[in-house]
């Protein structure tokens, strides 16, 4: 049975969602974060895919303060993503009480810094988040493109402990378009022991059942929540809610 991960993305202590990564197109919603996480909690949901938006734009921490009231105020197994730079983010985010770190922009440009934080402090605390935009890795909260291929960048991780990878297909994202499942069958072939989170696109019971037939593990729900296009009853009924052994 396939995980469902609600997501809360953060701009300006604020949940709000972008399409595409773009900041000029963002929708706010009226819950607290905290609150909002206290209602994934209550109705049985194990984890939470949290984001720092602004962060990502800043390249700093800017939400800690959030995530720290989120873990204190529930059990919730929090990744935490957006604006990590160094290693005193690392630390900062782990004593907030986040279980792991998603990293995506540094991942591409700055391996080998990624790879000692992995030594450091445990590769199965850190998330890759490979955003991908036409097949091609993006950084930079999605500007820019990379010519790296996500392959090799997640065989690259793997000898340091890398257990989980959350692939956001961001020409969806936000869009409420489904999924391409395609991508997921190929990726799930590929590594058959790596935890695999989808992310992007999901809108309906069907994308999810897709997503569980193609072996995938676990999924990033948000716009489609906030929307009222997936019920979260329905969801939790659905979720494994399981994590990573």
């Amino acid at each position: 049975m396939i995980e469902i991960i609600p997501a809360i993305d953060l701009i300006d202590g604020k949940c709000q969602r972008l399409q595409q990564g773009d900041f000029e197109w963002k929708t706010v919603y009226p819950w607290e974060p905290r609150e909002l996480a206290l209602i994934f909690y209550k109705k049985g949901f194990k984890r939470l895919h949290l984001v720092d938006l602004e962060g990502a734009e800043k390249k700093r921490l800017v939400h800690t303060a959030v995530l720290r009231s989120i873990t204190q105020a529930t059990n919730l197994s929090v990744d935490y993503g957006g604006g990590v730079r160094q290693e005193a983010d690392v630390r900062a985010i782990l004593e907030a009480g986040a279980d792991y770190i998603t990293i995506g922009s540094l991942a591409v440009q700055e391996p080998a810094l990624l790879k000692s934080w992995m030594e450091q402090f445990g590769g199965e605390r850190f998330i890759l988040a490979a955003d991908i935009r036409e097949g091609k890795l993006t950084t930079h909260a999605w500007k820019n493109e990379s010519d790296q291929d996500v392959d090799d960048l997640i065989e690259s991780l793997l000898p340091y402990g890398l257990q989980q990878v959350l692939c956001t297909d961001i020409s969806r994202d936000g869009m409420l378009q489904g999924i391409d499942r395609g991508f997921y069958v190929r990726l799930r072939e590929k590594f058959p022991d790596l935890r695999i989170i989808a992310s992007g696109g999901v809108s309906s019971l069907d994308d999810l059942k897709m997503l569980e037939q193609a072996g995938i593990d676990a999924t990033v729900v948000g716009k489609a929540i906030f929307e009222g296009m997936l019920d979260l009853d329905e969801l939790i009924g659905l979720t494994s809610g399981g994590d990573p052994s």
